[in-house]
């Protein structure tokens, strides 16, 4: 069985009897996959700190016929959320890796949305303002669903801030002078389409009203 190598979005964990760990990550070129990374509960020596969610790295693993969970072999971080020195921007990678995982069918690529989570954890560890780097990643997240539909009474500085996301690069975010009760309204107008589309509430964003409190 050969050892299929990919860059890959660790996007959550779950535990797997006494020692091991289900790993679901987004590929590049080979969507959603689901693994096994043996004794990762009792040795950090194989997978140290690489499996925390968002992390971007280079996984190798190995796939077999008629078996749903592929075996992770590797997994070497080049970019970690956890890099970021802002502990509120910390908050929101649970929730930008529930995003992809809802909306990432098992095994179809889809590069662009992978291209997008990727260009979250950069701009994370580069300090870019939280509260509209997430409104830009829900923007285009449901834009490349093909299910955006901007709200009719949102407001000329919602549709302004929309108008300049939809040409920029994330990094650029922190010269968009956009207050934050636009940006509540935003928030609002998109997580709406989310739960629309979803057909539930995410369990993140629970996490993150709580922390508002």
């Amino acid at each position: 069985m050969p050892l299929y190598t990919t860059d890959a979005l660790i996007l959550r964990t779950y535990t797997l009897g006494e020692s091991d760990r289900i790993v679901v990550f987004l590929t590049r070129d080979r969507g959603k996959k689901r693994g096994v990374a043996k004794n990762a509960r009792q040795s950090r020596r194989r997978f140290g700190g690489a499996l925390e969610p968002m992390t971007y790295g280079r996984v190798g693993y190995v796939e077999r016929e008629r078996r749903d969970l592929v075996r992770l072999e590797y997994i070497e971080p080049v970019r970690s959320p956890l890099s970021a020195i802002d502990s509120e921007a910390l908050s929101y990678v649970g929730y930008f890796a529930e995003l992809i995982d809802e909306w990432s069918p098992e095994a179809d690529a889809n590069e662009p949305l992978f291209r997008l989570g990727a260009s979250m954890v950069d701009a994370m560890a580069n300090g870019v303002p939280i509260e509209p780097l997430a409104r830009y990643f829900e923007y285009w997240l449901l834009r490349l669903q093909g299910v955006y539909e901007p709200a009719a009474r949102l407001s000329d500085e919602a549709r302004a801030f929309l108008g300049t996301a939809r040409g920029i690069s994330p990094f650029a975010l922190g010269g968009v002078s956009v207050s934050r009760g636009t940006l509540r309204e935003l928030e609002a107008a998109h997580r709406a389409l989310i739960a629309m589309h979803l057909e539930k509430d995410l369990k993140s964003i629970r996490v993150l009203r709580d922390m508002r409190r």
